[in-house]
């Protein structure tokens, strides 16, 4: 069982994700913009976080930059989980220190996959 950190805006994407983790035996955690993200990951540490590109306030791409350059949080490994679907993001996702991509609406089995695959599983 790992502790997740969900960061989106969307409630129902946010219940989505939960139902999902926590049918997969996770420990959720959750934020709804990505300043709460990074703040909560400081305290928390999960064992890692799915993370939304569009937000308000702090985007993902920012708060992801955050997680990686920050040395209590830079070993938190980052999966990215957004509608935005372009190569550039997904280059830029990798350079702000994402360790995956996946793009919404995302199946429950390829997530889960996604996931056990940035937790070393």
């Amino acid at each position: 069982m790992a502790r997740i950190l969900i960061v989106d805006d969307s409630p129902t994407e946010m219940h989505k994700l939960t139902a999902w983790l926590e049918k997969h035996q996770h420990q959720v955690l959750k934020a709804s913009n990505g300043a709460d993200a990074v703040a909560l990951a400081r305290q928390e540490k999960p064992d890692a976080v799915l993370m939304d590109i569009v937000m308000p306030g702090m985007n993902g791409f920012q708060a992801t930059r955050q997680l990686s350059k920050d040395p209590e949080t830079s070993s938190i490994p980052v999966l990215i989980v957004t509608t935005k679907d372009q190569e550039t993001d997904r280059i830029w996702a990798q350079r702000q220190g994402a360790r995956g991509f996946v793009t919404k609406p995302v199946e429950e089995d390829a997530l889960i996959a996604k996931l056990n695959e940035v937790l070393g599983a």
